[in-house]
């Protein structure tokens, strides 16, 4: 059995190479038919395109992406031609839970707010949204939900209509797939139109994919101050992102929300073992990501804390002097910990 592994995949060196009798790593977009067509199955990340092109002549049966998105495969080809493929919901639900705490802070003191007095509108309640929404109401924060398929399945009750969050939210963030077609699209979702109709000129907060906001529209609300500022983790046609929306904004990440240790811990381990059980191997893992170097935070309040553990000014500051390098900072990028792998002491 042959697999071809993304080689930013961390942590899964020595579980797969007792199972595979032949690995080979590779950057993500470094894949080519050439290089799989030989491969039983593919272990990627959201770099690889998995289509036709890609796909086709080879003995590749199995993928697993070490993500949650899967809008890289092309799921139509592969159910085609007999290739199953699996993701990783909710992998990385509590990383970028993390994210989202620690910007929420910066922007409370960036802009003198209280945010108890404060409301979130979150876009997108799966996984992610709801370890989001988890955040808010620990930091204090009035929360409202729009989930167009799930109030679809489930009714209205405990959702709010988009009307009422462009009328109500101070802060608007985005957990959705990219769907770039149908009833539930998301490209372009944030336009010249959403960006119009919002009252209370809120922060806007992207980790979900770039492609789910209209950069120009966005830019042109953050010039007309329609919105406060932004917080932008996922960009339009990465790498080669926009450096005017790049440091135009109060925060600016390499698509790095989702990347910590525990994250794509939890993404290998699932991406493992649904490949033992698509090759009816019976074993499970479990993968611990190396303990922080420094285990106790002491801080004058957990507010202080969190940001002492994370706080993603450091990283939008790199990618502001170095926007040429996106890629690069998105692909070695230092695993960080969750805040459960602390302890904190207030002092």
């Amino acid at each position: 059995m042959k697999v071809i592994i993304d080689n930013k995949i961390p942590y899964i060196k020595e579980a797969i190479e007792q199972i595979a009798d032949e690995t080979v790593y590779a950057p993500g977009k470094e894949f080519t038919p050439a290089l799989i067509h030989n491969a039983d199955a593919l272990i990627i990340r959201t770099r690889t395109i998995c289509n036709r092109e890609l796909l086709q002549g080879s003995k590749v049966k199995f993928i697993a992406t070490a993500t949650i998105g899967f809008d890289h495969i092309d799921t139509a080809y592969c159910k085609k031609n007999g290739i199953t493929w699996i993701n990783a919901p909710g992998c990385n639900s509590s990383a970028v839970k993390q994210y989202l705490q620690s910007t929420l802070l910066i922007w409370e003191s960036l802009e003198h707010r209280n945010l108890k007095n404060t409301t979130i509108g979150i876009i997108g309640l799966g996984h992610v949204g709801a370890k989001v929404a988890e955040a808010a109401q620990e930091l204090g924060m009035r929360a409202l939900y729009y989930d167009l398929p799930r109030m679809d399945k489930e009714g209205d009750t405990g959702f709010s209509s988009l009307e009422e969050l462009a009328n109500k939210c101070d802060v608007i963030t985005f957990h959705v797939p990219l769907n770039k077609e149908g009833k539930y699209k998301t490209e372009h979702f944030a336009d010249c139109h959403f960006f119009q109709s919002l009252q209370k000129k809120p922060l806007i907060i992207n980790t979900s994919r770039g492609e789910v906001i209209e950069t120009e529209a966005l830019l042109d609300a953050l010039n007309k101050g329609l919105v406060s500022n932004a917080a932008i983790d996922v960009w339009e046609n990465e790498p080669d992102i926009n450096r005017e929306l790049l440091n135009k904004i109060m925060i600016s990440t390499p698509h790095i929300a989702g990347y910590s240790a525990d994250g794509k811990a939890n993404a290998t381990r699932m991406s493992l073992d649904s490949f033992c059980r698509f090759y009816g191997i019976n074993t499970t893992y479990q993968i611990t990501p190396p303990a922080p170097e420094q285990q106790i935070i002491e801080a004058g309040s957990r507010k202080e804390a969190l940001l002492k553990i994370y706080n993603p000014l450091e990283d939008s500051a790199i990618l502001k002097s170095k926007p040429q390098s996106f890629e690069s900072l998105r692909g070695n990028y230092h695993l960080r910990r969750e805040t459960a792998a602390y302890q904190i002491e207030i002092i």
